[in-house]
């Protein structure tokens, strides 16, 4: 059979939209001495819980109080019901000619069809890849590489996940020439200030649709329209707002989404890159020729399966999920800068991500916090989990403004589709006596 040229596969274009944000209110962050407690729940959308209420807090191992979900989603059950055919019975190869093959390839293009619908794309303009990082990978060495002709200067910024940092290092390896654009105190890009960093040889901008740490939405409806009509295209990571936010391509000129399946609660290790139609990739995977030659490898059928049926569930819960989640959230952030002295919060105020609760403690360190949590069966993160490996602060929390000390002492509260009411109460038992504790041990914290 004849296949596309590896490094000319176009793909084609999509109909949808973007979250915007609005400006952020003054002040560094909401505080418990008078800070502004966001209430605004990332103005997501979503139907919301058909999964069933009392499932709700049993996903996690042993009974913990589960607060993690940035890090790691479980499968829906509903999810899970949908892919296991696909373990024993119709486990086809796509690749392969006969009817076991032919029903194989129907089901892979099926699940396309359903994954672009859920961005307002069309089948065309979904490449399957074995998750977010792989698809960033193939967003910016791609597209760098294969539109090198054209110019060597590619942007980015300092609180883009770690995966599109490490790549924007191997671009500079490779002679690309990378400029790293700085936020606001909240974590927020400022479009003019990216528009400003734009040259005669930029020929990519990449900016995370909202930060997985600290739950900022990043105004990229603003951004993608000021790069209209300059021949820079745009690449957004959307793993963080995926589920929570709107994702509609026809709406929002993005050129280059990445998602991950896991994130809106599929599988691990899946993920998908939309390419606008007419925006050309060089592959960098090289092998048989699968996904239009863009992605060689044969296609993981079960969990392209699981994939799609996540992201139909996503669609029709977002409408009432995410002002759950939101509600969830500020809760939680009322209650911690109430009854917790000298803590604040991290991000924007208004504009984060429905589920997101970032604090800082003052005078005490996050893991400290974070294993005194796990002692009472919690489970909380530092940070994102793809870099939880160093002891270096974050480097987020850094380009926001924050010592390092202060970056240390920050904890991150993220809220999912299982997550019950009484998380928060939990919580509350427990966390101000920790801080309370940990204080009084801590040099770093002024005594009264």
């Amino acid at each position: 059979m004849a296949r596309s040229d590896p490094g000319d596969a176009p793909i084609q274009s999509g109909d949808a939209p973007i979250q915007g944000g609005g400006a952020p209110t003054p002040g560094r962050e909401a505080s418990s001495q008078g800070g502004n407690t966001p209430t605004q729940g990332g103005n997501a959308p979503t139907q919301g819980g058909n999964a069933p209420t009392q499932d709700r807090g049993v996903f996690s191992e042993g009974g913990e109080v589960y607060l993690d979900y940035q890090s790691a989603r479980p499968v829906d059950p509903r999810v899970a019901e949908a892919m296991q055919p696909y373990f024993t019975e119709r486990f086809g190869n796509p690749a392969s000619l006969h009817a076991v093959g032919d029903r194989a390839t129907e089901a892979l293009e099926q699940s396309r069809a359903g994954v672009a619908a859920f961005l307002g794309a069309t089948p065309g303009e979904i490449v399957f890849t074995s998750g977010a990082t792989e698809s960033n990978n193939l967003a910016l060495i791609g597209y760098a590489r294969k539109n090198k002709r054209s110019g060597n200067h590619v942007i980015i910024t300092e609180v883009d996940h770690i995966s599109v940092l490490n790549i924007g290092k191997y671009l500079e390896q490779e002679g690309f020439r990378v400029t790293r654009i700085p936020p606001d105190q909240y974590g927020r890009i400022n479009p003019e200030k990216l528009r400003a960093r734009i040259t005669d040889d930029t020929i990519l901008v990449s900016v995370g649709w909202a930060s997985n740490e600290i739950g900022t939405v990043q105004p990229i409806p603003a951004i993608a329209e000021m790069l209209g009509g300059t021949g820079v295209a745009l690449h957004v990571d959307a793993v963080a707002a995926e589920g929570q936010l709107p994702l509609d391509m026809g709406t929002v000129p993005v050129d280059l989404l990445t998602i991950s399946s896991n994130d809106i609660y599929g599988p691990q290790g899946l993920g998908a890159l939309y390419i606008r139609r007419g925006t050309r990739l060089a592959a960098v995977t090289m092998g048989g020729g699968q996904e239009r030659g863009l992605r060689s490898g044969t296609e993981n059928l079960a969990g392209i399966v699981g994939m799609a049926a996540a992201a139909r569930i996503a669609t029709e819960e977002l409408p009432t999920e995410a002002p759950r989640l939101a509600a969830l959230r500020d809760r939680l952030i009322q209650e911690v800068l109430c009854a917790i002295p000298d803590s604040h919060l991290n991000g924007h105020p208004v504009e984060r991500l429905p589920n997101n609760a970032h604090f800082r403690f003052e005078g005490i360190e996050g893991e400290s916090l974070l294993l005194s949590l796990r002692d009472e069966g919690i489970a909380v993160s530092t940070g994102s989990a793809c870099s939880s490996k160093t002891l270096e602060p974050s480097h987020t929390l850094i380009s926001c403004g924050l010592l390092h000390e202060e970056a240390h002492g920050s904890l991150e509260f993220t809220f999912g589709r299982f997550s019950p009411e009484a998380d928060i109460d939990r919580v509350m038992e427990v966390l101000p006596g920790i801080v309370r504790r940990l204080r009084r041990l801590s040099p770093l914290y002024r005594k009264q």
